[in-house]
């Protein structure tokens, strides 16, 4: 990457029409070296090698230009807003702060994870109050015209009576077409099929020992069974919303190819984080979208002892990469992906790109082609990994 001593671009509220020029774009099958990306009313125009002699608006003097980052899956703002387990700041203030973190990573779109569940342990005390308290916060930002476009993954803890009930009243709200995903992080199945991981996390957050880990998971796993019914009752509810259209619906976690299966005939779309490569396999032969966690990508291993991401690029099973909880990993993940020669840079910034877009059915942004936002990204180099040199969300233009 070049571009390393360029000044930094900033525009703040981009203007609606504008001339980018001598950038490499990075387009969904190629990269053009010396390109020019014309935008008008806040789409773009046209992309392609930037003319002798002709002066741009902004001189990207040689910077990568990407399309802005999608997430369609982030649980960092519970994390903003919980810096300590029991020190927890106002929604609104770690929103604002979040945001920053996200425009230095070059995120122009992103899904907070909001919890909709009915539990007292773990980090961040997810539970249906909450859940509802972060879609209220993410509607009056993105009510103010952000400069991240703020959405929800609404998550729903497929055991949860009540959190099913609050999430369908929030998705009345909401209105059709909301990213929802379904998962059961009950231990001996899915991302804690070895229980040793949950006991382990529980003993860190909640501060057990590790009798009482263990006697905390033994309870868990007899409430999973205890809480079947609620379980059926709200995969079938979702099913129905699914078939009906009115939700795109996630399988979180999916550990086998008969739980993709099972995906599948309830009318999920997208098999996200996958534990194992025969579900990963499985959901890519169904045509599903397979997203994985750009921390595991990084790290060469999932925190759960489950698949490596790393693993299910080589073998050519990802669609998609998700931030989880680290907003900055998107785009050291895909650079990674791509100096490591397990995909060409094309490919690999469209984990994070165009990727994103058809897991959440985005068809307005994610490359950079004629017609879609100019929602852009200019990054530079520090040694081996990327820098964000500015990231600008297109301009609202309502005819």
């Amino acid at each position: 990457m070049s571009g390393g001593n360029a000044t930094p671009w900033t525009l703040g509220d981009p203007p609606a029409d504008y001339v980018l020029g001598h950038v490499r774009a990075v387009l969904p099958d190629t990269v053009i070296d010396d390109a020019r990306i014309v935008v008008r009313s806040g789409r773009i125009e046209a992309v392609e090698a930037h003319p002798a002699g002709s002066v741009a608006d902004v001189d990207g003097a040689g910077l990568l230009c990407l399309p802005g980052l999608i997430d369609t899956h982030s649980d960092a703002l519970e994390r903003e807003r919980a810096p300590r387990p029991s020190a927890f700041l106002p929604w609104d203030f770690a929103l604002l702060s979040l945001e920053g973190k996200m425009r230095a990573a070059g995120i122009t779109t992103a899904y907070h994870g909001a919890g909709f569940h009915e539990k007292s342990s773990g980090l961040y005390k997810r539970s249906a109050e909450a859940a509802l308290e972060l879609c209220a916060v993410v509607a009056a930002r993105k009510a103010a015209g952000a400069p991240v476009d703020h959405r929800v993954l609404y998550r729903l803890d497929a055991r949860s009576a009540e959190g099913a009930a609050a999430l369908a009243g929030q998705l009345a709200l909401a209105g059709d077409g909301q990213l929802v995903s379904h998962e059961d992080h009950t231990p001996g199945q899915g991302q804690y099929a070895d229980r040793a991981y949950m006991e382990r996390y529980l003993a860190s957050s909640d501060n057990l020992t590790e009798e009482q880990a263990r006697q905390r998971v033994d309870e868990m796993i007899a409430e999973r069974e205890r809480y079947r019914p609620d379980l059926e009752r709200n995969m079938a509810w979702l099913g129905d919303l699914a078939k009906a259209g009115q939700i795109r619906l996630v399988g979180h976690d999916p550990d086998s190819a008969e739980a993709i299966g099972a995906l599948r005939e309830r009318g999920g779309s997208v098999a996200e984080f996958p534990t194992t490569v025969e579900a990963a396999r499985t959901a890519r032969e169904l045509g599903f979208p397979v997203v994985m966690g750009a921390p595991n990508v990084l790290r060469g291993e999932s925190h759960s002892g489950n698949v490596s991401a790393r693993e299910l690029v080589e073998l050519g099973l990802v669609t998609s990469l998700a931030s989880d909880y680290l907003p900055s990993g998107l785009l050291g993940a895909a650079f990674m992906i791509a100096t490591a020669g397990l995909l060409p840079l094309p490919a690999a910034v469209g984990l994070v790109t165009s990727g994103p877009a058809e897991v959440a059915g985005l068809e307005d942004r994610g490359r950079l082609v004629p017609g879609l936002r100019a929602d852009l990204v200019l990054v530079g180099s520090a040694g081996d990994w990327p820098v964000p040199w500015a990231c600008v969300r297109a301009a609202e233009v309502t005819s």
